[in-house]
């Protein structure tokens, strides 16, 4: 396990984040993830985090 470090303390930090939609209808389709996935990605790389999982739900009710 790779701890994080400051001044002040030594770490590791593991957030899981879930985005639900309102209606149960197809919103984050392949390419809308693929996209979100990239933009994650570039912003860990600016922060020093990293990307452990990334999947979203392709199946929706009608």
């Amino acid at each position: 396990m790779k701890l994080d470090s400051n001044n002040h303390s030594v770490f590791s930090m593991y957030y899981h984040l879930v985005l639900v939609v309102k209606y149960r209808r197809e919103v984050f389709d392949d390419k809308v993830s693929d996209f979100a996935k990239d933009m994650f990605v570039k912003l860990g790389e600016k922060y020093n985090i990293s990307l452990v999982e990334w999947n979203h739900d392709k199946d929706h009710v009608h």
